[in-house]
């Protein structure tokens, strides 16, 4: 019986998303309108697509696993959101503009625009691909812990594995279908349920954690401590990976596309504002439940499944809300990421390689279903490994080598395609290869990480070729076009206010 009612809340979950899909549906005319949604959408849907798809369902296990077990250093996802949500604020002017004038689709190909470079465009989408692909694996087998949870020990740890897949790839049915609009109406279902639900579950667990025996101050010291000199981890470790969650973010396909989806620029600017605050108040809450649980029993020992070890004291219904909570977040950073890399992988290498402009819907429809058939396969095929996990690592210290190539192309204009190929390629690679010699940190260097090492070097690499190798006098006054529109834009923005 126990399992009938966690495996139906799941059920009640699916069935409700999919109502309110069918509901809404709309098809699309246009690759465009399929890869953005018609960039249509007001600002609680963009609060709630951003969320959705910046959160995945792992912040409830390995993240809260990494609070339960590191202490106050699992806080580290808090202030890197919060930045991000800063960073977002700043790119909604040139990422709009440019977007809605240019009919950009994706994120490599606004690089492509940016740089009049196919090289540039398609170099990007292929290292979006690769760093994004063990994401989309280890979200659909992410679900396993949930349905071993929800079916209270009828079901193996591997079957329950294949269940989530099996769940999640049935799901992907409708993103295929409706392609962003799709998965940005059915974020705002998921995202309600997922940080809405999970912030009053994780709230109200602390408060009986607290008032039994379980406070923050029972925790012990270690708790408490975060990386600093002499630590093993060293100094600089916590900047690390604070910078590179919050530079590295707007470097994911899929939370990048968000901005074209979004009507307008202060609609973008109004989301940035609405999500810090949720962001603020769900990450603490959740950080602060999985520290004081810490204590508990079994949890010293699995802390990955402090989600739902805390919620036990609960019973029955409140282990099946928080697995429902897990579900929604997961569902809703898989879709995005199936939907941005497969527009990708249409818009960004089959395009520039193939076809030239892809205008076509239906190949975005046909490229999101290969890719959620590979994930779906690779996700089974690797239900009982570990080692997936080891290639996640190194793609998200790669995924941050986008960052100099994005920003400075954003808000520089002596960029050149020379040095945004040189500096991704340089920077891809020293990460990978740092990243298998020191895995969590490099000791000479105070404790930063792979990815932070390489984005110097990558930083680097790009300013001394596009100083050195200055655009052409044609290709400059394009750059400048291109910034003018941001300018004037701005200037008239101004304007209407006054």
């Amino acid at each position: 019986m126990d399992m009938v009612i966690g495996y139906g809340g799941v059920f009640v979950l699916i069935v409700l998303v999919l109502v309110v899909l069918e509901r809404s549906r709309r098809s699309a005319d246009s690759f465009s309108e399929y890869a953005t949604g018609g960039r249509s959408f007001g600002s609680a849907y963009s609060t709630m697509a951003f969320l959705n798809t910046w959160l995945p369902g792992t912040i409830f296990i390995s993240f809260a696993g990494y609070a339960a077990s590191g202490g106050i250093t699992g806080f580290y996802f808090v202030p890197y959101s919060l930045l991000a949500t800063v960073l977002m604020f700043l790119l909604a002017r040139p990422v709009n503009v440019w977007g809605s004038r240019l009919d950009l689709r994706t994120q490599a190909d606004l690089l492509g625009a940016r740089y009049d470079s196919r090289a540039v465009q398609v170099t990007a989408a292929v290292i979006g691909l690769i760093a994004s692909f063990p994401w989309v694996v280890l979200g659909m087998q992410s679900l396993g812990l949930v349905f071993s949870s929800l079916s209270f020990g009828s079901v193996s740890a591997t079957t329950a594995v294949v269940i989530g897949v099996v769940v999640l790839a049935i799901r992907q049915v409708w993103t295929v279908r409706f392609g962003a609009r799709g998965v940005i109406i059915s974020d705002m279902v998921q995202g309600i349920v997922a940080y809405g639900l999970g912030t009053l579950i994780a709230v109200g667990l602390l408060v009986w954690l607290v008032t039994h025996g379980h406070g923050l101050g029972d925790a012990g010291a270690t708790a408490f401590t975060v990386p600093g000199p002499g630590s093993a981890a060293g100094p600089l470790y916590l900047f690390s990976i604070t910078v590179t969650g919050a530079l590295g973010g707007w470097c994911w396909p899929d939370i990048f596309v968000r901005l074209f989806a979004s009507r307008s620029v202060s609609t973008i600017q109004t989301a940035a504002v609405q999500a810090a605050p949720i962001l603020l108040v769900f990450g603490t809450a959740l950080t602060l439940m999985a520290v004081a649980a810490s204590t508990l029993p079994g949890v010293a020992a699995a802390p990955d499944a402090v989600w739902f070890t805390a919620a036990g004291v609960g019973g029955v219904l409140v282990v099946t809300l928080a697995g429902v909570c897990v579900v929604a977040a997961t569902m809703g950073n898989v879709g995005a990421n199936l939907q941005a890399l497969g527009a990708q992988v249409a818009n960004d290498v089959y395009g520039p390689l193939r076809a030239g402009r892809v205008n076509n819907p239906r190949i975005g429809q046909v490229t999101v279903a290969v890719i959620t058939v590979l994930g779906a396969a690779c996700a089974l095929a690797t239900a009982s490994s570990t080692h997936l996990i080891i290639l996640a690592l190194i793609s998200y210290q790669g995924i941050v080598q986008l960052a100099p190539t994005l920003f400075f192309g954003i808000f520089w204009r002596r960029g050149t395609s020379r040095a945004a190929v040189a500096s991704m390629v340089t920077g891809f690679v020293l990460a990978a290869l740092l990243q298998g010699f020191f895995p969590d940190s490099v000791p000479a260097l105070g404790g930063l990480t792979s990815g932070v090492v390489a984005a110097v070097v990558n930083t680097v690499v790009y300013v001394i070729v596009s100083l050195a190798v200055p655009a052409r006098p044609q290709e400059a006054q394009r750059v400048s076009e291109l910034f003018d529109m941001v300018r004037e834009h701005r200037a008239a923005a101004k304007e209407v206010v006054r």
